[in-house]
C-alpha cells in the first residue's frame, strides 16, 4: 500500500492506495504544533477503524505547501514506518516539462493536480483548485505545464474582509438568493461568491483563447462542488485529483527503498 499525505495550509488529506486504487482517505487539520508521535497515534486509530495495518505500507509520498509540517510527516514516516518518503517538487520526474520561470516555486499540489489531469482528462487542460487560495493551472496541447493564476480563496476572502473592515460582519458560507444583496450579509456573500464565479468564467474564457477552445476544465478542492452548481465552464469535478497525481508521480519515480539509518 502507498500512504500519501497532501499537506495544505488548512487541511491535510491522507490517502491509502492499493493496486492503483484509492481505498481510504481522511482529512485532518494542518496543525503546526502536532508532533510525529501524535500523528502516529491519530493515523493508527484511522487504520484500526478500517482494519488496515502499518506493516502493509510499502511506500510513502508527501505533497506539501507547508514546509514546517513536511518535516513532521517525514519524521513520522522514518520513525514509525521505516520509510524515507518521496517529497514531491519540481526536481522529481513528473513526466511533463515545467515552463515556469522558476520551476522550484511551483507548489507541489499544483504539480500533482497537473499530472493527474493529463492522465485522466487529457490535454490541453485547465485545473482550478478551490482551497485556501484559488489556483488555476494550465497545461498546453503538448503536455507542458505553462503556469497559472493564484487568487485569494473564498473562505480567505470572507475572513480578510471581516478582519480588515471593522463594521463588516463575518458571513455564513453560502450563496445568496439574489445577486443584489438587500442586507449587509447578503451584499458580502454576493460579492464574494458571485465574484468568484464570474472571476472563474472570465479567466477560463481568456485561457481557452490561449490554450485552445478544446481545453478541458477540471475543478478540485473542498469548494469545487459548491461552485460548479453555479457555472457551466467547469467540465469535471474531481475531489481526489491531487492524491491521484501523487500516486502517479510515486509510481513514476519507483521510490521503494527503506532508509538505512532508521
Amino acid at each position: 500500500m502507498l500512504l500519501a499525505f497532501d499537506i495544505g495550509n488548512t487541511h491535510t488529506v491522507v490517502g491509502v492506495f492499493e493496486k492503483g486504487n484509492l481505498i481510504n482517505h481522511w482529512r485532518v487539520a494542518s496543525e503546526m504544533a502536532r508532533t510525529e508521535d501524535e500523528l502516529a497515534v491519530l493515523l493508527h486509530h484511522f487504520f484500526e477503524l478500517e482494519k488496515l495495518n502499518f506493516v502493509d505500507i510499502s511506500g510513502v509520498c508527501i505533497s506539501s505547501v507547508v514546509p514546517d509540517l513536511t518535516e513532521i510527516f517525514q519524521y513520522f514516516s522514518r520513525r514509525y514506518l521505516n520509510f524515507d518518503p518521496l517529497i514531491i517538487d519540481a526536481s522529481v520526474d513528473l513526466g511533463m516539462q515545467i515552463l515556469y520561470k522558476n520551476p522550484a516555486a511551483v507548489g507541489a499540489d499544483r504539480l500533482c493536480n497537473a499530472v493527474a489531469c493529463i492522465q485522466k482528462y487529457g490535454k490541453p487542460s485547465i485545473v482550478i483548485d478551490f482551497g485556501t487560495a484559488t489556483t488555476i493551472d494550465c497545461i498546453d496541447a503538448d503536455g507542458n505545464y505553462q503556469g497559472g493564476i493564484i487568487s485569494p480563496g473564498i473562505v480567505t476572502s470572507i475572513e480578510a474582509l471581516h478582519l480588515k473592515a471593522a463594521k463588516l460582519p463575518r458571513v455564513n458560507f453560502e450563496f445568496p438568493e439574489k445577486i443584489i444583496g438587500q442586507t449587509t450579509e447578503e451584499s458580502i456573500q454576493s460579492g464574494i461568491f458571485w465574484g468568484s464565479v464570474f472571476l472563474i468564467e472570465g479567466l477560463v474564457k481568456k485561457l481557452k483563447e490561449l490554450l485552445g477552445q478544446q481545453a478541458v476544465v477540471v475543478a478540485t478542492g473542498g469548494l469545487a462542488s459548491k461552485i460548479v452548481a453555479y457555472t457551466s465552464v467547469i467540465d469535471y469535478v474531481d475531489h481526489y485529483l491531487n492524491l491521484e497525481g501523487m500516486y502517479l508521480i510515486y509510481q513514476r519515480n519507483h521510490v521503494n527503498a527503506r532508509p538505512n539509518n532508521f
